[in-house]
């Protein structure tokens, strides 16, 4: 049986995983600079099983324009490289034999423009996830009244600190998309 506390718990850890999960996807979002969260979820076959790159590489950014992937195994180079242009970041991986190069391009803007309507269309899942918790929560609440378990004061404070949440974690997924298209647009 539940109570009005583990709603509101769960709520909270409900919308906090839906903005953890916009601001992973956001770094994955390529801007005009070098940033290993661009290449280190990216899958790789290494030996028959796939693998994400950051796992069997390391990512290191020597400058604002450059990641450099060195490999744990260099016979993984190839792979790598596969996966590399596979992933379709807009990127052309320079291999060396001993490490992968990967030259970040300046962006025009056009793909700036692109880039932020992509952040907006994100943004916008996430806001959807939480009205969709906030709405499950509601629910519950509502279905615990019904069964007398809480009273209705107690349902109507509840309501409120679930709209609370909702209300704190738009806010927070507006922050977020705000501070990313800022960093898209900078030129």
């Amino acid at each position: 049986m539940s109570s009005v506390d583990d709603v509101l718990l769960e709520t909270d850890d409900k919308m906090s995983k839906a903005l953890e999960f916009l601001q992973q996807q956001f770094s994955g979002l390529r801007t005009g600079k070098a940033s290993p969260a661009l290449v280190e979820n990216i899958q790789v076959s290494y030996y028959g099983s796939s693998v994400r790159l950051r796992e069997i590489a390391g990512i290191a950014t020597p400058d604002a324009r450059l990641l450099v992937i060195n490999a744990y195994d260099p016979s993984a180079l190839k792979e790598i490289e596969k996966a590399i242009s596979a992933a379709n970041i807009g990127i052309t991986p320079l291999n060396d034999g001993r490490v992968i190069r990967l030259p970040i391009p300046e962006l025009s803007e056009e793909r700036r423009r692109e880039l932020t309507k992509v952040a907006k269309q994100m943004s916008e899942k996430s806001r959807v996830a939480v009205r969709s918790t906030r709405q499950e929560a509601n629910e519950e609440i509502k279905t615990l009244q019904k069964n007398s378990t809480i009273t209705e004061d107690e349902r109507d404070y509840a309501l409120k600190e679930i709209q609370k949440y909702t209300d704190a974690y738009a806010k927070k997924i507006d922050e977020a998309l705000a501070a990313k298209e800022k960093e898209i647009m900078a030129i």
